[in-house]
């Protein structure tokens, strides 16, 4: 393509390349960032969204949806792309595709129109994330180095959700909901430019695409998120939800058979994912992506419906927690992890982050911010920073070169599928919780406010609690996968294809 032929530009092609390094770093965290928090920053514009294009609430989940299903389903084929054609090349072409289906989003007439668009950026997201990883793997090799940048690209991942809630709350009250969307033209120019400048042009494997592999793998990831997003809405005894979860375990079951046969073509390489480290690595980010969104969920609903707070004063009480993880992030990865290694730092982190939740099951009707809900934020933005970061720069760690990019992509598919199932299993457990207190307890018809009030509490507390228990079990599982504490600083990446342009 033609941008792959251009020449770094003169003052460029002269500034060292331990300088370069960190200006790839700072363009690929903006193109993570604008992903990451696409997954949130919408929701808090769903009611205005709704009110202006007049669908009903049993249409609007899928706004969210359809950007999830898109996203988990293509991000296998996403991260193979990125190999097989170039990191440089994919990374823009994601980032141009990003910013197209947001412009149509945020200019929709029609709630179909929206929810094409959504769709799009899915799909174009599923491109652009796995590619955005996948260069800075290979570009950041040495153990320091490595783990400075992998400590921004965790805090970012761990944070975009709560980001997302605080420009969201922004741009909705302030300008419009579609500003949720038009905002990431501004993000994705800038990386664009810093893509074109700083990265150099890679050549993709030599293979063929495998793409048996992308159907069975696509549509068993579709199934699987489609699936838990009807359980809310429809039951867990609805053949949507377990239809689909069934048809999901065997086309997944089918992927991995096929991965088996595929040799040097497969679109998912075993030994990827077999590596016990990088196993452990992404399971944790898994579970955190489950009682992540989760938290940010139910937290947005006891600001918003028991402290009264607007969306922009919901975003804003998110701050504090991003603020401790990005700071956690850096000392987790730059100090702890090199001396520690995963198998100490993500057990901990999970378990800080399990602790935290369980702290904000305290809430009740006379809670405030500051004494009750602030202090569980911070715990649980302490554990993300020390385990996000880890989980992350171990699952990518040693990966050859040909394989960052796919390596990439599970990561991103462990937190959106975390994500989606834990997003549907809190939902159906709060439902549950809130409808049996008003049973119990309700002795008029309608039931009192009170109740229903107290009702609402209840099913926030049961989410929180099941996600506390979500972290707190994930911190045992990792700990028992992880192998013997092996130090990364120890460990040296295989040879890698430097994504940064030689000096002239």
């Amino acid at each position: 393509m033609w941008f792959q032929n251009q020449t770094v530009p003169f003052m460029v092609a002269l500034m060292p390349q331990e300088t370069r390094r960190w200006w790839i770093l700072a363009t690929v965290a903006l193109a993570q960032l604008m992903v990451v928090l696409d997954a949130t920053i919408v929701n808090i514009a769903l009611p205005s969204a709704q009110a202006d294009l007049g669908f009903s609430n049993n249409d609007r989940q899928w706004v969210v949806t359809a950007y999830a299903l898109a996203f988990g389903s293509l991000l296998l084929l996403g991260g193979r792309l990125s190999d097989l054609i170039g990191r440089r090349t994919t990374f823009i072409i994601g980032l141009i595709g990003f910013a197209g289906a947001s412009a149509l989003g945020g200019a929709a007439q029609t709630f179909g129109w929206l929810v094409g668009a959504r769709t799009l950026q899915g799909a174009f997201g599923a491109v652009l994330a796995p590619a955005a990883l996948s260069v800075l793997t290979t570009t950041f090799t040495e153990p320091r180095d490595r783990a400075r940048a992998f400590g921004v690209f965790g805090g970012i991942a761990g944070a975009g959700g709560a980001i997302g809630l605080l420009l969201g709350g922004f741009l909705t009250e302030h300008f419009s909901w579609r500003w949720t969307l038009y905002i990431n033209l501004f993000f994705a120019a800038i990386a664009v430019v810093g893509a074109m400048t700083f990265l150099h042009a890679t050549r993709g494997a030599k293979q063929r695409l495998d793409v048996l592999g992308a159907v069975l793998g696509g549509a068993g990831l579709f199934a699987l998120v489609f699936g838990f997003s009807r359980a809310a809405p429809e039951g867990w005894d609805s053949p949507q939800t377990w239809g689909s979860l069934v048809i999901s375990g065997i086309l997944l079951v089918l992927f991995v058979v096929r991965q088996r046969m595929a040799g040097h073509d497969a679109l998912l390489p075993l030994p990827v994912v077999v590596d016990r480290n990088r196993g452990a690595s992404f399971l944790g980010i898994l579970i955190a992506g489950a009682g992540m969104f989760g938290a940010f969920l139910f937290g947005t609903y006891f600001m918003q419906t028991q402290l009264h707070y607007t969306p922009w004063q919901t975003g804003l009480a998110f701050l504090p927690q991003i603020v401790v993880l990005a700071g956690v992030a850096q000392l987790s990865s730059n100090v702890l992890l090199p001396r520690f290694g995963p198998k100490v730092m993500v057990p901990i982190g999970l378990t800080l982050g399990g602790l935290g939740l369980l702290y904000l099951t305290g809430i009740d009707s006379n809670s405030t911010y500051v004494s009750h809900v602030l202090p569980g934020l911070l715990i649980m933005g302490a554990g993300l920073g020390t385990a996000m970061p880890a989980a992350i720069q171990t699952a990518t760690l040693g990966v050859r070169a040909d394989h960052a990019g796919v390596a990439s992509a599970v990561v991103s598919t462990s937190q959106q599928v975390g994500g989606a199932v834990g997003t549907a299993v809190l939902n159906t457990l709060a439902t549950t919780a809130a409808t049996a207190y008003v049973t119990t307890h309700a002795t008029t018809h309608p039931p009192s406010a009170a109740v229903l009030n107290q009702a609402a509490l209840t099913s926030y507390t049961t989410a929180f609690a099941w996600s506390g228990t979500i972290f707190l079990a994930g911190a045992i599982i990792t700990a028992l996968v992880y192998r013997r504490r092996v130090p990364v600083a120890e460990r040296v990446t295989e040879p890698a294809v430097t994504t940064i342009a030689e000096p002239a």
